[in-house]
């Protein structure tokens, strides 16, 4: 018996199988054998379909998960700043070391 290689399917074709399998016209193995996929397949995408169909209707509001991109280049100015003040203060302390 022969294997077959593993087959990435695009999110375009895992949402035309959810979807179908929401309509509830077929059967989990009905639409399996249609697309030629496993049946757990069938049912995890419409899982995932379901959890994330409220994310369609945010209003095109940002994602809260990401970091928030003001504190970073905050933080990054602040540590430029660190990094400029102690450079010079490094500077003054060769300076010094160097005169004695």
């Amino acid at each position: 018996m022969s294997r077959r290689s593993r087959r990435n399917h695009s999110s375009v074709f895992k949402a035309k199988v959810a979807i179908a399998a929401l309509k509830g016209d077929q059967t989990v193995a009905e639409l399996a054998k249609q697309f030629d996929i496993h049946p757990n397949c069938v049912t995890q995408w419409k899982a995932q379909l379901l959890e994330r169909a409220g994310e369609v209707f945010d209003g095109g509001k940002p994602f809260t998960d990401g970091p928030n991109l003001k504190e970073l280049e905050a933080k990054i100015g602040r540590q430029a700043l660190e990094i400029d003040f102690l450079s010079g203060a490094l500077g003054r302390l060769d300076a010094a070391s160097a005169k004695r």
